[in-house]
């Protein structure tokens, strides 16, 4: 009968994948997001109707980055709505101890534990009232992901590193206001099923999923058509292909719209940012890749948007503002009054739109291409770009190189994918062999 009922269901499948493509439907998969069902859209109507008086508890990988100060603003503002009970850092102590001072967290990590002794002393030379737990290392920001209070685990531990305290916070049934790429981009194998048994909610907190996600809400099951993801075109967006041997690191760190920080101003310069954006998309919304588009906005106001199935367009606008997708990310659903400038159409003026040069940035290809091949290459291409980027940066690649090291470890990992079956243990093994492989190829495009 097991037999009969998987094959059955395997004729289910064929026949819908047939009656979808006679009747021109888009397909979506499994989504990360609560998204494209209908039990999705009652979760999304029960959690608004709650009472206006709602409060979430917070958890903060990465508190001294980024996306943890900009968390820690709209806590800050909102302490009616947010409060912190867990900090994990890096070796910001100073900026950490403040933290701690403000927001009186009940467990804080850091990265190494032999600085907890000069962290403790911090805290008491600012007369820490309640001294928090203090933890180090991988064992601190899982301990940080899944402490009993927390509502939410904002992710903003930049890279792989985010990965194994996600998948904790997941199985300790906390939702996730994502912003760590690297969680769906390397481990969605394993991601997907885990969120599917657990029935955590994870929510975009980058700008351009944000908007997607915001767009979707309310859209029926069947509603989607195609996704539009918008790129500012980075740093050289004006520059001429044929100049990029040129670029140095300073130059790559100028981007013409967002404060960010490095690692992911340069992806924007080479636009693999976008490309890691679009395996991001099709885990977090179900979408095919072909039905992922990319296109270059240099204004930076239309964040995103959705081309439905009868071709209405929704897009989400707004000034370059990192914390309103991150406010929406712990918000959801509700809306929370915010001292934010409101959009002045009459200023921005113009917007405008291009295809992106796909000459310019060999990356997008490469990322479209690890994602149609699925499985763990994803992991391999996300792995190879972090440490392609931090050679660049520490000057021992050329710009020019960090593609064809990238496209060289896609090239080695080609007959090794695994598409079944994938574990995290799997993601983690190929995460390091692919840093590994570029070190090797990085030689012989040495700056």
């Amino acid at each position: 009968q097991g037999f009969r009922g998987a094959v059955m269901s395997r004729l289910f499948v064929l026949v819908s994948l047939l009656v979808a493509s006679v009747q021109g439907i888009t397909l979506l998969g499994p989504a990360a997001s609560p998204v494209n069902t209908a039990a999705a859209l009652r979760t999304t109507l029960e959690e608004a109707l709650k009472d206006a008086e709602w409060h979430k508890r917070l958890s903060l990988l990465g508190s001294t980055g980024s996306i943890g100060t900009q968390t820690l603003d709209i806590v800050r503002e909102r302490p009616d709505h947010f409060s912190i009970v867990g900090l994990a850092a890096g070796r910001n102590l100073e900026l950490l101890a403040d933290q701690i001072k403000e927001f009186g967290p009940e467990v804080v990590s850091i990265q190494d534990s032999e600085q907890i002794p000069e962290l403790r002393s911090l805290c008491e030379e600012r007369q820490v009232k309640q001294m928090p737990a203090f933890l180090a290392g991988e064992e601190g920001a899982v301990a940080v992901s899944t402490v009993a209070s927390a509502d939410t685990v904002v992710t903003g531990i930049v890279g792989c590193a985010g990965l194994i305290p996600t998948v904790a916070a997941i199985k300790a049934g906390k939702d996730i206001a994502l912003a760590n790429k690297e969680t769906l981009i390397s481990g969605g194998p394993v991601i997907l099923p885990l969120l599917k048994e657990t029935g955590v909610h994870m929510i975009p907190a980058d700008s351009e999923h944000s908007a997607i996600f915001q767009c979707m809400q309310g859209l029926p099951p069947n509603g989607l058509r195609k996704i539009i993801l918008t790129a500012s075109g980075g740093a050289f967006r004006d520059w001429d292909a044929a100049d990029l041997d040129k670029v140095t690191v300073a130059d790559a760190l100028k981007h013409p719209n967002w404060a960010m920080g490095a690692k992911i101003t340069v992806d924007s310069a080479t636009m693999m940012n976008k490309g890691l954006e679009v395996i991001e998309a099709h885990y977090l919304f179900g979408a095919g890749y072909d039905d992922i588009e990319v296109v270059v906005h240099p204004q930076s106001i239309m964040h995103s948007g959705v081309e439905c199935e009868d071709t209405s367009v929704i897009a989400q606008l707004g000034w370059p503002d990192m914390r309103l997708p991150l406010l929406y990310s712990v918000s959801w659903p509700h809306r929370v009054r915010m001292k934010y400038n409101s959009l002045d159409f009459a200023k921005v003026g113009t917007m405008t739109f291009v295809e992106p040069d796909t000459k310019k940035y060999p990356c997008l290809p490469l990322a479209y291409a690890a994602g149609r091949t699925g499985g763990t290459m994803t992991a391999a291409l996300n792995a190879a770009n972090e440490r392609a980027n931090e050679l660049f940066r520490e000057e021992k690649i050329p710009y020019l190189g960090i593609p064809r090291v990238i496209e060289s470890a896609m090239n080695a990992h080609a007959n090794e994918v695994k598409k079944e079956g994938i574990t995290l243990e799997d993601i983690i093994q190929v995460d390091e062999w692919a840093r590994k492989h570029v070190d090797e190829a990085s030689m012989t495009v040495a700056a």
